[in-house]
């Protein structure tokens, strides 16, 4: 089915966040055409009455202004230059992201600002913005994450049913690394009893390892209230001799204990050790489940600083753009019609 994508202008592009690694977070769309059976996003969509089911995802809101918005905000004397988290509530680089353009131009616009930003995707389309990721690593902290739970084809396609396969968010990886850009593969969130076993485990590490990735983390799965009805619905359907191992394991509660969780973790370390991988640095992580880099106050960059450094001759390292085999939708040069509240419909990937 066809997502159907509202364009509405947005007040405000940062979103103060509390409780999370991060202390700012930048969502050009919301809701999410991927629709992930597991996705934590969908217990914040039950807590504001919104549909947490099948239907999460099938309508998008396009924020078309989010990028003038981000500017202005960006601008602001009392702005101190914070990590910001692009991606923390819906996938930056969804089938829309080809035809509207709006993450390309928050990482134009952060770039310009020297602004640092973590992005997290499931996206490849990402390798068609290297040149702009290349330019704002110039003068501010930039990490990626691509999301990479499992190399399983079965467990993927049950659980990540419209994401672009694994192998080619490796792939795109390798082509961000390439372009000297800090991105790595976040494990997350890694099921109990299907993407926990250890040789599935060793294939995303590998994989990581040989994309060249900078860092590897992982999460095992959380289950509030909108995703855990969601995720045990589908888990009966799809693996039911699952189901009474859940039920046991998040019976009263939303996270496993640390005792739980460790083995999992623990694993992966041992897994970057066999394949030769160093253990991440503090702040090369995924914003939503690690660590960030301590921010620090930036300057306020002028119209005329930022034309000047325009002139300036860019990196170089080499933009290697390797899209064979890489999955995006083509960014056509017209814009649906419509008002700035009309709707349209882009075709999915």
């Amino acid at each position: 089915m066809r997502p159907e994508y509202r364009e509405e202008p947005c007040r405000s592009a940062l979103n103060r966040v509390k409780g999370m690694m991060f202390g700012w977070s930048l969502n050009p769309y919301m809701g999410c055409a991927h629709q992930c059976t597991f996705c934590y996003v969908r217990a914040f969509e039950k807590r504001a009455d919104r549909p947490s089911d099948d239907r999460y995802g099938a309508s998008i809101r396009v924020k078309t202004n989010v990028v003038e918005v981000l500017r202005r905000e960006l601008a602001r004397r009392s702005w101190k230059g914070e990590l910001v988290a692009i991606g923390a509530a819906t996938d930056p680089y969804q089938p829309a992201e080809g035809r509207y353009r709006l993450t390309r131009g928050c990482i134009e616009t952060l770039g310009e600002a020297r602004n640092p930003f973590a992005i997290i995707t499931r996206g490849p389309m990402i390798v068609r913005d290297a040149d702009v990721l290349a330019e704002a690593a110039r003068w501010a902290k930039v990490s990626v994450t691509f999301s990479v739970p499992t190399l399983d084809p079965e467990i993927w396609r049950t659980t990540e049913p419209n994401t672009p396969p694994p192998a080619q968010r490796l792939r795109a990886l390798r082509v961000l690394r390439d372009a000297g850009i800090e991105a790595g593969v976040g494990m997350a969130p890694i099921l109990p009893g299907l993407s926990d076993k250890p040789e599935l485990m060793a294939d995303v590490v590998r994989g990581a390892r040989d994309a060249g990735a900078a860092f590897v983390w992982t999460n095992v799965l959380y289950l509030r209230p909108g995703t855990r009805e969601h995720f045990l619905e589908h888990l009966a359907r799809d693996w039911p001799e699952q189901l009474p191992r859940y039920e046991r394991l998040y019976r009263g509660r939303a996270y496993l204990s640390k005792g739980e969780i460790e083995p999992v973790r623990r694993e992966v370390a041992e897994l970057r050790d066999r394949f030769g991988m160093v253990e991440p640095e503090h702040g090369s992580s995924s914003p939503t489940a690690a660590p960030s880099t301590k921010s620090r106050a930036v300057p306020r960059v002028g119209l005329a600083a930022r034309r000047a450094r325009r002139r300036e001759p860019a990196s170089d390292r080499p933009v290697q753009l390797a899209l064979d085999g890489l999955v995006a939708v083509p960014a056509p040069t017209d814009r649906p019609r419509g008002n700035s509240r009309g709707t349209v419909v882009v075709p999915a990937a």
